[in-house]
């Protein structure tokens, strides 16, 4: 067992080219959701592995709901699944690298207690949520159990499973909870802060979260 690090975010990654849709709906919404809706502009992630968090793994812990209809999240920013998109591996839908990908930034305190204001379930794994033996927890009492030495290691090959531990919301997450961007690129950057300017002029923007460099978190 491993103490909560102090200010732990949570970080959730998209396309750039999904952020305008994002910042349209103002909020994050789940796979299931999506799908009904007709799906996202770029999709990420393995096909089949969301197929099964859409219809076949569920959370007890939070009364059956589906993995696939929350909304995912990392507790560390370079993960396993920027590395397999990095490496353009053949079982990942997107074909377009690591630089295009952004990481959207929220604080885990600052969720927690909007969680609650909002009565929103939420749940967390103590290692990849599409893995069939993953185990789902769904109190902040109990965030201990996960393997926080292993979330911030970057040499994680020992520690593969316990670093994809996800933070899950049912249904959907505010735009508003963002507080960073990171991007790896000043093109990037440049695109992302025309974004959230014309967001800000339609008035689509309660918070704007700040746009930031942060190559450490790219591989």
């Amino acid at each position: 067992m491993t103490t909560v690090p102090v200010n732990q975010k949570i970080y959730h990654i998209t396309p750039v080219d999904n952020l305008p849709a994002i910042i349209s709906a103002g909020e994050l919404r789940s796979d299931a959701l999506m799908v009904a809706a007709g799906g996202p502009a770029v999709t990420i992630g393995m096909g089949k592995l969301k197929l099964r968090r859409l219809n076949e793994l569920s959370i007890s812990c939070l009364g059956g709901v589906m993995v696939g209809a929350c909304v995912p999240f990392y507790f560390c920013p370079r993960s396993v699944m920027l590395y397999l998109i990095h490496m353009r591996s053949p079982e990942v839908a997107y074909k377009g690298g690591q630089v295009a990908i952004v990481h959207l930034e929220a604080d885990l305190g600052e969720v927690l207690a909007w969680a609650t204001r909002e009565h929103r379930p939420w749940a967390f794994s103590l290692s990849n949520a599409a893995a069939r033996y993953s185990e789902f927890r769904s109190r902040a009492d109990q965030l201990n159990d996960v393997d926080w030495q292993a979330v911030r290691m970057t040499n994680w090959r020992n520690v593969k499973e316990r670093k994809q531990a996800e933070f899950l919301v049912v249904d959907t997450f505010p735009l508003s909870l963002f507080r960073v961007v990171g991007v790896q690129s000043s093109q990037i950057a440049e695109r992302v802060t025309r974004l959230l300017d014309l967001a800000e002029t339609e008035g689509l923007l309660s918070t704007r979260p700040l746009v930031q460099y942060r190559p450490t978190w790219y591989y």
